[in-house]
């Protein structure tokens, strides 16, 4: 994973909460304000119950970590289980991941986002709104730096198709394996999943160039 740290300590002082307020939804984020140290940022999209996000977050102090998420019941999990722990390097966004990806990342920001269990729009003629699409790929390779990644899983084998299509598709990207490491943490949808015998999908691609 293309996330060496280089961390800077910031004099800014921070919220006590761990969910950000966006002052604006047209300015890009200044991280500096997000957080107390400058290191490599990692994004959730639809972080969900945050059971991953904490918990990775938690593991990997060198590195800051943004839960993108809209319904604000599940940021204040976020919000609950961080500050139990402490961390310092977590923060929760509410907003559409997808407005998000494009219009608040700054370029070459991030080293690492995370797509785990997107809604699948199962039917046909809804399969427009899914999250990863071709718009998707590009947009990805935008907010990435040289070398990040993108991490992906899903329950839905169509969707897992057109997940590895259009990342297959892409020159801006390689496929690579999901580290052992990653795969070790679970999400709350993951766990109920593999409870009821549901396998999980994984796909990654590194930004190349």
């Amino acid at each position: 994973m293309q996330c060496a740290s280089s961390a800077q300590s910031l004099p800014a002082a921070m919220s006590s909460s761990l969910i950000y307020e966006l002052t604006s939804i047209v300015d890009r984020l200044d991280f500096a304000k997000l957080f107390p140290r400058q290191q490599p940022v990692e994004v959730e999209l639809g972080c969900g119950d945050s059971t991953f996000i904490v918990e990775y977050a938690a593991r990997h102090p060198e590195r800051n970590f943004i839960g993108v998420e809209r319904l604000l019941g599940r940021l204040r999990k976020l919000d609950r289980k961080g500050s139990r722990l402490g961390l310092t390097n977590l923060r929760g966004i509410r907003i559409e991941s997808a407005y998000f990806l494009e219009f608040l990342l700054p370029p070459e920001s991030i080293c690492a986002l995370h797509v785990y269990f997107p809604d699948p729009w199962p039917k046909r003629k809804h399969q427009h709104k899914r999250l990863v699409n071709e718009r998707f790929v590009e947009l990805a390779r935008r907010a990435l730096v040289p070398g990040g990644a993108v991490y992906l899983r899903t329950d839905n084998s169509d969707y897992h198709t057109q997940m590895t299509t259009v990342f297959g598709n892409s020159a801006a990207f390689r496929a690579i394996e999901t580290p052992p490491e990653l795969r070790a943490f679970l999400t709350d949808f993951e766990r109920d999943f593999l409870a009821k015998g549901v396998q999980t999908l994984y796909a990654a691609y590194q930004r190349v160039g």
